[in-house]
């Protein structure tokens, strides 16, 4: 009797090892290709989500520049409003009353833009969000604080328009 071994041909042999050496050779190259391809493709994604991600934050970068730029821009026309209201003292006429209403909606533009105004007397000084222009002797104020604001500042922390300018006291000697 003959084991089936024995009269197995090569036919039955690539079968059983996976195929002629010329086929396996070659799966064994597309395999090695389809790694490849499917790296790349994954990189690809990969770098496009970062892309995507990058573009984004340099959208929010951009915006926030422009809103500043546009913001800088009304400051003269604000504080020129702030100039007529004081002028006008307390008078109140309808040209006045319209004056003040301009302002405090420009004010809240200001505002709703991210940029608060500043015109806090009483505390004390803050060199990231005063600017000093004059210092007095103030027997009723603790040295440093800010006594009187010449000007508002408009922001706050790092989206700051402008600091507002300030006299603070000193202590008397």
């Amino acid at each position: 009797m003959v084991s089936p071994t024995e009269h197995s041909t090569d036919e039955d042999r690539d079968v059983a090892s996976g195929g002629p050496p010329e086929q396996v050779a070659s799966q064994t190259d597309s395999d090695a290709e389809l790694a490849k391809l499917e790296d790349r493709w994954r990189r690809s994604v990969a770098d496009l989500d970062n892309l995507r991600k990058r573009y984004a934050r340099e959208l929010d970068r951009e915006r926030s520049a422009e809103r500043s730029r546009v913001a800088a821009t009304w400051l003269p026309v604000v504080d020129n409003l702030e100039r007529a209201v004081a002028h006008a003292g307390d008078k109140s006429d309808a040209v006045v009353e319209g004056v003040r209403s301009i302002l405090g909606e420009a004010l809240q533009v200001l505002e709703h833009l991210g940029y608060p105004r500043d015109a806090e007397s009483g505390v004390p000084f803050d060199p990231q969000r005063h600017e000093v222009v004059g210092v007095v002797e103030h027997a009723d104020s603790t040295p440093g604080t800010v006594v009187e604001v010449v000007r508002p500042g408009y922001g706050q922390g790092s989206s700051q328009l402008r600091p507002a300018a300030v006299v603070v006291s000193r202590r008397e000697e």
